[in-house]
């Protein structure tokens, strides 16, 4: 793979590295901030449909931010690849990772084949 390539997806990934950071801190700042609402300490002031809507939204933010630390531990994984010389050779049958799939997901560490394996099974 190119120098130039490598530093551009390099910059991609970091890019999107301090996105998701800043993602779920934020996620987390609000999350102490309503964490009474959903906890049910304003049983008083709230119908118990707002509750349950209130605890709908603090799961679904909950998933996100799962999602995004999945994300972010990928990416991660990536820039250690990068950082050990074995970014771009898929993880399961060794071969190279096709430059324009690296472009399309920085963070893959498979190939197309052994990926599409992998989601059949």
């Amino acid at each position: 793979m190119e120098a130039t390539t490598l530093k551009a997806l390099r910059a991609a990934l970091e890019s999107e590295r301090d996105r998701l950071v800043s993602e779920i801190e934020e996620y987390e700042r609000e999350g102490q901030e309503t964490l009474s609402d959903v906890s049910g300490e304003n049983n008083y002031r709230d119908h118990m449909a707002d509750q349950g809507s209130a605890t709908f939204a603090r799961e679904l933010d909950m998933t996100i931010v799962e999602q995004a630390r999945e994300s972010l531990e990928q990416i991660e994984r990536a820039l250690r690849r990068m950082d050990d010389g074995t970014y771009g050779v898929c993880a399961r049958c060794g071969e190279i990772i096709p430059t324009e799939r690296l472009e399309a997901m920085p963070e893959a560490d498979l190939c197309v084949a052994c990926k599409e394996h992998e989601e059949s099974v």
